[in-house]
């Protein structure tokens, strides 16, 4: 059996809405709790398990490889949103998207400070 990802817990300070606003944006659902988790399942089979922690949330990198029309459609609901975003990691080009690999790319923060990236060839394609 090939090794996969299978899932990955992201803490947050409140793990619906966090789990809503990265849902919403990627256009995936929010499933039933499983326990203390909140899950959100990207098509190839990979569980996002949001978990609320009362405790200080140490930011991530979460990064998600769509295809250009999903790419369109994210960024549209993105922006209805007004979170900031950016077109680098270091969120030096804020209100831009990047044009890296021959294709298109942009970060933002969720509610908890975690940065998550939309990108539509993976590095080192173009």
């Amino acid at each position: 059996m090939p090794v996969e990802l299978n899932h990955t817990i992201i803490h947050a300070h409140d793990r619906e809405a966090s789990a809503h606003f990265l849902a919403d944006i990627l256009g995936l659902e929010v499933g039933p709790p499983m326990g203390r988790f909140l899950p959100v399942q990207t098509s190839n089979g990979v569980t996002l398990d949001f978990a609320t922690d009362a405790g200080p949330v140490t930011g991530q990198h979460y990064a998600f490889l769509i295809s250009d029309q999903e790419f369109d459609d994210a960024f549209a609901r993105l922006e209805k949103t007004g979170a900031p975003y950016f077109a680098d990691p270091r969120r030096t080009r804020p209100g831009e998207i990047n044009h890296n690999h021959g294709g298109r790319g942009v970060y933002f923060l969720d509610p908890d400070g975690h940065s998550m990236e939309m990108l539509t060839r993976p590095y080192g394609s173009g």
